[in-house]
C-alpha cells in the first residue's frame, strides 16, 4: 500500500520535512563564542571595595573610611597613613607642622639591588612625605601637645637620621614650651641603610625624653601594628603611658629569629599587645575609634600640674 502524505490543519507532510535544512541557510540567532577568559560574573569595579584580610569580608570602601579604616565586622584594624591620623586625633585647623623640609641623605653611598637615593625618592613619589615621620604641635581635646606621628609606608617606617632628628626637636619643642608629648609610632626599627648613624637615634631621642620628664612634663607612646627593633628598644616604650591598638605586633627582633636562638617554643599570642598588657608593658589597648577621646581624658588628668603652676 503506497504511503499517502497525511494531512494536518489543512498542511500537507511529506518526507521532506523531516530531512535538514539546506546547508546555505544562516541560522535565526547567531551565537558569539566567548572569549577567553571571560566569565558571566560582573566584573567589580577597582577601588570601590577591599577584602579583610581576618575575616575576609568585602567592605565598601567609603564605609571603611568612615569607621577610620576599622573592618566593621571583625574590628581588624588596617594601617592608615600619618596624615589621616593628625585628622582624626586633633582638632580641626590647629595641627602646625614642623621641620617639614628636612629630607634624608645617602651619607654612606649605600648600594644593593638599588642605591639608599633611588629607594628615598621612590618613596617620597610614593607617599609624598619626605620621610617616616610627621611631626608638628596641634590640639587634642582642650590641650596643645607636641605631636609625632610614623607613618610604616616609607620604607617600613624606619628610623633614620632624619626621623631621630624630627621626634627629638619636636619633644624640645614640648619640653621648652611646658607641652604634653605623644609619639606614635609604627615602624620596622632602625633604618639600615644608614648604619651607626640610624642606631644613634635611639640614644638621641632617648635623652629628649628623659629630659622631658625630668621637668615634670608628660610623654604618651603610642604603639600600632607593627612598632619593633630599635624603635620599640628606645622612644617607644619609654612613655609614662603606653597605649597600643588591638593585635599590634609589638616587639625587638622576629619570633623566628627569637625562636631560633632561645630554641623554645613560643607563647600563644607571643608579641601582641594583648600578651603585653597581660605581662604589665602596655598600659592600656584602644580601638582607633575611642583613641581620641581616651587621650583627652588622659591629658586632663596628667596636666592638671601644669594648668596649676600656669594659672
Amino acid at each position: 500500500m503506497a504511503n499517502k502524505p497525511k494531512k494536518t490543519l489543512g498542511l500537507e507532510i511529506g518526507e521532506a520535512a523531516v530531512t535538514p535544512p539546506p546547508a546555505e541557510l544562516e541560522p535565526a540567532i547567531e551565537k558569539k563564542p566567548l572569549n577567553p577568559g571571560t566569565t558571566r560574573k560582573r566584573d567589580i569595579p577597582q577601588g570601590l571595595w577591599t577584602k579583610c584580610p581576618k575575616c575576609e569580608e568585602m567592605i565598601f570602601d567609603k564605609e571603611l573610611e568612615e569607621n577610620l579604616k576599622v573592618c566593621p565586622q571583625c574590628t581588624h584594624h588596617f594601617p592608615i597613613t600619618a596624615w589621616k591620623r593628625i585628622k582624626d586625633l586633633t582638632e580641626p585647623d590647629s595641627f602646625e607642622e614642623a621641620d617639614a623640609n628636612m629630607i634624608s641623605v645617602d651619607t654612606l653611598e649605600f648600594t644593593g639591588t638599588a642605591t639608599y637615593a633611588d629607594k628615598l625618592e621612590k618613596h617620597r613619589k610614593k607617599t609624598g612625605l619626605k620621610d617616616a615621620i610627621i611631626t608638628g604641635t596641634g590640639r587634642i581635646g582642650k590641650h596643645e601637645v607636641g605631636l609625632g606621628v610614623m607613618d610604616f609606608e616609607f620604607l617600613g617606617g624606619s628610623m633614620g637620621s632624619v626621623v631621630g632628628e624630627k621626634i627629638t626637636r619636636i619633644i624640645e619643642v614640648a619640653t621648652e614650651r611646658r607641652l604634653p608629648a605623644i609619639l606614635i609610632s609604627s615602624s620596622g626599627g632602625a633604618r639600615m641603610y644608614e648604619g651607626m648613624f640610624s642606631l644613634m637615634q635611639m640614644a638621641k631621642t632617648s635623652a629628649a625624653v628623659a629630659y622631658h620628664g625630668r621637668r615634670g612634663l608628660p610623654y604618651i607612646s603610642v604603639l600600632t601594628h607593627p612598632t619593633t627593633a630599635g624603635v620599640m628598644a628606645s622612644y617607644a616604650s619609654l612613655g609614662d603611658l603606653i597605649l597600643s591598638e588591638p593585635k599590634a605586633m609589638i616587639g625587638f627582633a622576629g619570633p623566628r629569629v627569637i625562636k631560633d636562638t632561645t630554641q623554645s617554643e613560643l607563647p600563644e599570642g607571643f608579641q601582641t599587645a594583648e600578651f603585653l598588657m597581660e605581662r604589665g608593658l602596655i598600659d592600656a589597648i584602644i580601638p582607633r575609634a575611642k583613641l581620641k577621646f581616651r587621650l583627652a581624658e588622659y591629658l586632663d588628668y596628667l596636666c592638671l600640674n601644669l594648668d596649676e603652676k600656669s594659672a
